[in-house]
C-alpha cells in the first residue's frame, strides 16, 4: 500500500473516532442531569440549561475553525481538536457549581466545535465513494450519543457524575497522543488532491444551495437536538411503569435508540451515491412530519417505537446534506463552508435544547415539542424543494489549495 492510501484510509478512520469523540459531551450531560437535578437543586429545565452555552459554541466556534483548516490543513488543527477536547471534558468533571459546569461545558463545546467543519471535510478530500464514507461516518458520530448513554448510567450508578466526563476524557486525550505520533512518523500526511473530484459549481449555485440549506440544516438540527435533550425525560415519564425511574434503565434504552437510529446513515449514504441526494433529502423531512406527531401521542412501548423512525429519519438525511454542499464548495474553502454549515446546524440548533427546556416546563410533558418539531420538519422540507437538479460530470483532480 502507497503512503498516500495509507494516510488517506488512517484519515478515515481517524476521522470517524472523532466524530464520535465530538458528540460525547452533550448526551453525557442529558444524562447526567437526572442525577444533577437533585443534587443541584434545580428544575429540569435550570439544569437543561447549563449545557445551552456549550451546544451554541459546538457551533460558533466551527467556522473560525473551519477557517483554521483551510488555511493551515486538517493534520494540525485534528491534533488540537483531541487534546483540547479531552482535556475540556476532564475540567467538566471536576468542576462543581452550576456556573463552573456552565462554563467546562462551554470550553468544551468550543474545542469540539473544531470537527464538523475539519474532520468531515478531511474526510471527503479522502474518501472515493463519498455517500459511503459519509454514511459510515455518520454512524461513528451517532455512536456517540450511543456510548454516552451507556456510559452514563453505568459510571453514575458505579462512580457518579464527574467520572462520567473525565473518564471519556482522557480517552480522547489518549488517543490525540496517538494520532500526533503517527503524524510525526509521517505515517499520516495532509492530502492536497480530493480522492474523488467533483464537477465545478455554476456561477451563482453556490451561494443559493448555501442559503438553502441554512434553513433546513436549521430546521434538522432543532428536530435533532431537541429530541436528544428530551429523550431521557420522556421515556422516564411514559415508560415509568417499565424502569421504576432508574437512571440506567433509561440510559441503556436511550442508547439503543441513537444506536439504531444511526444505522441509518449508511442506508442515506448509499441512497445518496445510487440515486438523488436531493430526493433522499427532501423525503427524510416528509418521513419526520407524521413520525413526530404519532411520538407526541404515543404511550408505552410505541414511544421507542417511533423514537427510533423519528431519529432514524433525522440521521438519514445527512449524508445525502453533506453530499450536496460538498458538490458546489470548491476544495479549498471546503472547510470554511463547513464551518459555516455547522454554525447554524449545531451552533443556532442549540435552540432546539431550549425549546425543549421552555416548552416541558411550560407544559409539564413532551406533546406540545413533538408537535412543534414536526411543523419544523414541515418548514424544512419546503426548503429542499428549491435546492438545485443534481448534476452528474465528469472532471479531473482539483488541488485543495
Amino acid at each position: 500500500m502507497s503512503t498516500d492510501a495509507r494516510s488517506a484510509r488512517l484519515s478515515l478512520i481517524f476521522s470517524s473516532i472523532g466524530h464520535t469523540y465530538s458528540h460525547l459531551f452533550q448526551p453525557l450531560y442529558y444524562v447526567a442531569v437526572l442525577t444533577l437535578e437533585d443534587e443541584l437543586g434545580l428544575s429540569h429545565g435550570e439544569a437543561i440549561q447549563l449545557a445551552v452555552l456549550g451546544g451554541m459554541l459546538f457551533g460558533f466556534g466551527a467556522p473560525v475553525a473551519g477557517w483554521l483548516g483551510d488555511r493551515f490543513g486538517a493534520v494540525p488543527i485534528m491534533s488540537v481538536y483531541y487534546i483540547g477536547t479531552g482535556a475540556a471534558m476532564i475540567l467538566t468533571g471536576f468542576a462543581g457549581a452550576p456556573w463552573q459546569i456552565m462554563a467546562a461545558l462551554a470550553l468544551t463545546g468550543l474545542f469540539a466545535s473544531i470537527y464538523h467543519p475539519v474532520g468531515i471535510a478531511w474526510l471527503i478530500r479522502n474518501a472515493r465513494s463519498r455517500g459511503m464514507a459519509l454514511g459510515i461516518n455518520g454512524i461513528f458520530g451517532a455512536l456517540g450519543p450511543t456510548i454516552a448513554a451507556l456510559t452514563a448510567g453505568t459510571i453514575i450508578t458505579l462512580m457518579g457524575w464527574r467520572a462520567v466526563f473525565i473518564i471519556p476524557g482522557v480517552l480522547i486525550l489518549v488517543t490525540g497522543v496517538a494520532f500526533m505520533f503517527l503524524v510525526a512518523r509521517g505515517v499520516i500526511i495532509e492530502s492536497k488532491i480530493d480522492q474523488a473530484p467533483t464537477p465545478p459549481a455554476q456561477k451563482g449555485d453556490a451561494m443559493r444551495v448555501f442559503a438553502v440549506l441554512a434553513v433546513s440544516m436549521l430546521c434538522t438540527g432543532v428536530i435533532y437536538q431537541a429530541t436528544q435533550a428530551g429523550l431521557p425525560k420522556t421515556f422516564q415519564m411514559r415508560l415509568e411503569d417499565m424502569f421504576a425511574g432508574g437512571v440506567f434503565g433509561i440510559s441503556t434504552l436511550v442508547a439503543a435508540v441513537f444506536f439504531v437510529a444511526g444505522l441509518m446513515q449508511l442506508a442515506g449514504g448509499w441512497l445518496a451515491d445510487k440515486t438523488s441526494p436531493k430526493l433522499v433529502y427532501i423525503g427524510a423531512f416528509v418521513v419526520q412530519i407524521p413520525l413526530l406527531v404519532l411520538l407526541a401521542n404515543a404511550a408505552g412501548p410505541l414511544v421507542i417505537l417511533f423514537a427510533v423512525m423519528t431519529i432514524s429519519s433525522n440521521n438519514g438525511a445527512l449524508p445525502a446534506e453533506n453530499v450536496i454542499l460538498a458538490r458546489y464548495i470548491p476544495p479549498h474553502r471546503r472547510a470554511l463552508a463547513f464551518g459555516c454549515k455547522f454554525i447554524i446546524a449545531i451552533g443556532f440548533s442549540a435552540l432546539g435544547v431550549q425549546l425543549e427546556a421552555l416548552l416541558f416546563d411550560y407544559s409539564g410533558e413532551f406533546q406540545l415539542l413533538f408537535t412543534v418539531l414536526a411543523g419544523i420538519s414541515l418548514a424544512g422540507a419546503i426548503a429542499a424543494l428549491i435546492l438545485p437538479s443534481d448534476r452528474k460530470a465528469t472532471v479531473t483532480p482539483q488541488p485543495a489549495e
